[in-house]
């Protein structure tokens, strides 16, 4: 067992690297120096290779943001020619494979060199685990900043990532069906839904499956209903046919608007069929959503007008 530093292979810098942050190991140390030592701090192996042209491009920067950790995760090296086992046991099939341990098995890891702001990202979303923070959370909230930069791909990346740690979690499982529901892959969305547990509670869950029990209710064309309409401002019928249709194929507040027109001429018509439209779209749209918000304020200026 050697600690080494900035590349693999060469010698730390005096006092460079705190005693036993960074090591190369062997399969014959790999339960202590990884599965054990991962049971009190996150353990990062960096499966690797003298040969391998892109491991000393990921060398550095995994060391480099360790290092910066100060102690948070630990790295551990492992040269895969003189050290097979391991590798084969967890399907190495390219170098670099980077593994992240956590309580004594694998939790997150990545293939190939990754640029060094990324490797940081992994590195940090890792320590966090070790503050008690999980890397599904960790993961949750990246895509959480993502969609509030308007980064659809990198909010499905995250929760794609998260539901390979857990499948059966209602967060991603809501987060991605929401994706697809947004970009109109209404199949996919209700494949996602599949994989909710029977008792999963997430707003986007529950969004998800109003919108596609509005899609199935919903008629696909709207001239009918729009000459209706024209011919009868109060055909009460013809004008929720028309919201459902909008609202179905994501015209969510012009859906909403219509049925605020109808509350207002006649509020109780048929059981008050177009307020209980009203909130499925509300339901569908996101309770916290700007459709929502306006749709609710136009609602309360009419019942309380």
């Amino acid at each position: 067992m050697t600690l080494i530093g900035d590349t693999h292979g060469q010698p730390a810098a005096s006092g460079a690297v705190p005693a036993d942050l960074i090591k190369d190991a062997t399969d014959a140390s790999f339960m202590a120096d990884v599965v054990e030592a991962s049971k009190t701090v996150p353990v990062i192996v960096d499966f690797w290779a003298t040969w391998c042209g892109p491991c000393r491009q990921l060398g550095p920067a995994l060391e480099k943001a360790v290092t910066a950790a100060k102690g948070a995760v630990k790295l551990v090296k492992i040269d895969i020619d003189r050290n097979p086992a391991y590798a084969g046991q967890l399907r190495v099939q390219s170098i670099p494979a980077v593994f992240a341990f956590v309580d004594g098995r694998p939790v997150d890891g990545f293939m190939g060199a990754l640029p060094d702001s990324q490797v940081k990202q992994f590195v940090d979303r890792l320590a966090k685990t070790g503050a008690g923070v999980s890397p599904v959370d960790e993961l949750l909230e990246m895509a959480k900043e993502s969609l509030g930069l308007g980064d659809q791909g990198g909010a499905a990346q995250a929760y794609a990532q998260a539901l390979q740690m857990d499948p059966g979690n209602a967060k991603a499982i809501g987060g991605m069906a929401r994706l697809y529901q947004q970009a109109g892959d209404l199949e996919r969305a209700a494949e996602v839904l599949e994989m909710a547990p029977p008792d999963a509670k997430d707003p986007d869950i529950d969004a998800v499956r109003a919108a596609l029990a509005l899609a199935a209710e919903a008629p696909s064309e709207t001239a009918e209903f729009e000459k209706r309409l024209a011919a009868d401002p109060d055909d009460h019928e013809a004008r929720l046919e028309l919201a459902k249709a909008l609202a179905a194929s994501g015209k969510m507040m012009e859906a909403v608007d219509e049925l605020i027109e109808s509350i207002g001429r006649d509020r109780e018509w048929n059981d008050q069929a177009a307020r209980k439209q009203l909130l499925t779209v509300f339901e569908a749209a996101g309770p916290m959503s700007d459709v929502a918000k306006q749709g609710r304020r136009k609602l309360s200026s009419i019942l309380f007008s």
